[in-house]
């Protein structure tokens, strides 16, 4: 697979939950077609909202990562 360039980054690290999604869910209305929306988070609860949200809302998550606490996710408009 080749290496996804986000367009946009929101670093969520060190924020308490429910913040990440809340954020998240805030900005994704700023992407336009095709953007790449980079969120990264230490918030354990965020694996369980943002990916479920994105897709609710009609965005595609290309990829979570996990290294250690912190979770990684790519979500596309």
């Amino acid at each position: 697979m080749d290496q996804i360039i986000p367009t946009l980054q929101l670093d969520m690290v060190g924020e308490p939950c429910p913040y990440p999604a809340v954020a998240t869910l805030e900005v994704l209305p700023q992407l336009k077609d095709g953007d790449i929306l980079e969120v990264i988070s230490d918030c354990p609860q965020s694996i369980n909202n943002i990916p479920i949200d994105a897709k609710n809302h009609g965005y595609e998550v290309l990829a979570i990562e996990q290294n250690g606490p912190t979770i990684r996710y790519l979500i596309r408009k």
